[in-house]
């Protein structure tokens, strides 16, 4: 073969790859002029309805890197943090190493996720081109499926807030129990109260007043963080008799320990639009370091104390250990906080559904009735899943296996791999890769393991 015909080869085989697993070149260039107009002419202009074309966003209001810093710690730092000492009884010393790998791995998956907003121009400076992680998806299936990538990721959204939801009514009337324990109440019966507390939650159209009362809502759940480590520090006395590797970790148990931890520390969903909003981008990498960094020392120190405290007596959610009195004061404040934190996942996936997947109109005639049908049945279905499946631990398990691995280390290791291939050294590459690899074991492991648990808590019952 001659030199020209290698050449030629040589060429139209790099063409082939660029038009098929890179970002698109005229996508960017135009995302690039967009960007450059939005600068140029200021937020007000280029948040005109005359200047959004693809569905940019509009203005946003501007944060601190420090006010990104505590939503993103909001974020890591949930209710879900009670079932972490449960998670470690099943792990044993191996969940320790999980702590910490885990706030690695999901640190640097949010920065390569939102590296994947940018591209760079012709004069070598990164810009941002997208604004959200479906833009990114679509970016990365323009040319293998245009259609899929965008609806994927919605539906793994979708999936993760629905799951969160039930999250919040399983642990609802968990506390609820406990909390009037003086009262002759059935779980079920806990679970229909809850529900017909969050039926307003249909009529909600404005999250302001919520997001004010989830701010207290945070520093409550520092508080109580820090009484739980104060009462396990009162017993330290009797620590030497609990011993983490005196535990026997069987497989399944270890993976649905995987699947908490990794749930625990989920956040990249909201990072795009958390980055877009900051009024320092560059500060971003720096924010995910030392918001993982705290969150790995505080989780840490919180499962090693109260597994240090109660041993294998150590329950799903850990306020369930506490003496009595101290425990009813501590799972009310718990019931308050996870009640005014179910509006903001059912919202966010009732306006996916609504206008991301079933693409309904909101002013077309009818749309208001279509709207409460859609957030009603959406409620109906949190009730039944959190009645039919009553386990904290092994749901969390199965939704941080299932939604959790993919958003948090499949999709961003995939993403990062195709849009940055010819940026990235070997080193890098063999990072996403092995990423990727541990994403999809975790996933599918922690997906049959959860289900198993399941089937064996719903044959014993």
């Amino acid at each position: 073969m001659s030199r020209f015909q290698l050449s030629w080869v040589k060429t139209h085989a790099e063409a082939l790859w660029m038009k098929r697993f890179c970002a698109d070149a005229e996508e960017n260039r135009g995302l690039v002029d967009r960007d450059e107009l939005a600068q140029t002419y200021g937020d007000s202009q280029a948040s005109s309805p005359e200047n959004l074309e693809d569905g940019a966003p509009g203005t946003r209001t501007k944060i601190t890197t420090w006010e990104a810093g505590w939503n993103v710690t909001n974020a890591i730092q949930g209710v879900f943090v009670l079932g972490l000492p449960y998670a470690l009884l099943q792990s044993g010393y191996v969940g320790l190493l999980l702590l910490v790998l885990a706030a690695l791995i999901c640190s640097y998956t949010g920065k390569i996720l939102v590296s994947c907003l940018y591209e760079e121009d012709e004069t070598g400076r990164s810009v941002r081109v997208r604004h959200t992680y479906e833009d990114v998806a679509k970016a990365c299936c323009r040319h293998i499926c245009p259609y899929i990538g965008g609806k994927v990721v919605n539906a793994a959204q979708v999936v993760e807030l629905v799951m969160t939801c039930i999250l919040y009514l399983v642990v609802s009337s968990n506390l609820m129990c406990h909390s009037l324990f003086f009262l002759p109440l059935t779980p079920a019966t806990c679970s229909a109260i809850t529900f017909l507390i969050l039926v307003p939650c249909m009529l909600i159209h404005d999250l302001r007043v919520v997001s004010r009362l989830s701010l207290f809502c945070s520093l409550a759940q520092f508080l109580i963080t820090f009484i739980v480590i104060g009462y396990c520090l009162r017993q330290s006395p009797q620590w030497a008799s609990r011993r983490l590797s005196a535990v026997t970790v069987d497989f399944d148990g270890f993976q649905v320990a995987v699947g908490v931890i990794i749930f625990s520390y989920t956040s990249q969903i909201y990072l795009p639009t958390l980055e877009e909003s900051m009024t320092d981008r560059l500060d971003f990498d720096s924010m995910m370091n030392w918001t993982h960094a705290l969150a790995c020392v505080l989780k840490t120190a919180f499962s090693v104390m109260a597994f240090l405290t109660w041993g294998e007596e150590t329950k799903e959610v850990i306020t369930d250990n506490l003496p009595t009195a101290l425990r009813t004061g501590l799972n009310l404040c718990l019931l308050a906080k996870a009640l005014l934190s179910y509006p903001l996942p059912f919202y966010a996936a009732a306006e996916i559904l609504q206008t991301g997947i079933l693409k309904l109109d909101s002013s077309a005639d009818g749309a208001e009735r279509w709207t409460l049908l859609l957030r009603g049945s959406l409620l109906l279905l949190t009730l039944i899943m959190a009645l039919y499946v009553p386990h904290f631990s092994l749901l969390m398990g199965l939704t941080g296996s299932v939604t959790g691995a993919a958003m948090t280390l499949l999709l961003p290791a995939l993403f990062h791999l195709q849009l940055k291939w010819t940026q990235l050294d070997m080193s890098r590459r063999a990072v996403d890769i092995l990423i990727l690899l541990l994403g999809c074991f975790c996933s599918v492991s922690g997906v049959i393991c959860s289900i198993k648990g399941m089937v064996t808590a719903f044959e014993d019952k």
